[in-house]
């Protein structure tokens, strides 16, 4: 059985950036629920199925059906490494998460936590710029698009949103940065730092 991290931290923060550079170098696969759910509903499977009438309804899918698909997903990927982002959202879903995996003889290798000041986040999201004509994503400091490029600014990218979905993310994660402080698996790094200092902090730690 290959390894399960779970990646934590608020938009911004870098963990897609890391996501890639594990996938390039070492063969993971990055797992989004959101992912998983539209592609059991794609291919019709029974929990796929179940899945779709609650999306259909606008209701959130229960955490049994989310388990459910995921399970399906890890049996497919055996041996694969798999990083988990965006999930478990809520403390239920860690521990049926972890009850699934215990019942497979697997556990969650790491958690990893990217700490980041919120300034940081709102510095880093507020700055991005896309180009509508090909989605491409600039940064008016870090990378700035040419002056013959009109871009625009995504509505979710504004300050007072970011800020929005940092209340809600400390309000969410703060539970479950203490669960598994408690069982032992967490590990924080920090991610205010460049991206290859961040990566070279993940890689220590696996």
């Amino acid at each position: 059985m290959g390894k399960i991290i779970i990646f934590l931290g608020p938009p911004g923060a870098g963990k897609g950036t890391q996501s890639e550079r594990l996938i390039k170098d070492y063969g993971f696969i990055q797992l989004s629920t959101g992912d998983i759910l539209r592609e059991a509903v794609k291919n019709g499977t029974e929990l796929g199925k179940k899945a779709k009438q609650y999306m259909d309804a606008g209701q959130l899918v229960p955490d049994d059906i989310i388990i459910g698909i995921i399970k399906d997903k890890l049996d497919e990927l055996k041996d694969e490494n798999i990083i988990f982002d965006g999930f478990p959202r809520t403390i239920p879903q860690a521990e049926a998460f972890d009850e699934m995996l215990a019942k497979e003889g697997k556990e969650v290798d790491k958690v990893i936590l990217f700490d980041v000041d919120d300034e940081e986040v709102v510095n880093r999201l507020s700055g991005r710029r896309i180009d509508p004509k090909t989605g491409k994503t600039y940064h008016i400091i870090y990378n700035p698009p040419p002056p013959e490029i009109e871009v625009i600014q995504r509505d979710d990218d504004k300050e007072d949103v970011i800020r929005k979905r940092l209340e809600v993310y400390h309000t969410q994660t703060k539970p479950l940065v203490d669960y598994y402080k408690k069982r032992g698996k967490l590990v924080v790094v920090n991610a205010n730092n460049p991206p290859d200092d961040v990566y070279n902090q993940i890689k220590e730690v696996l």
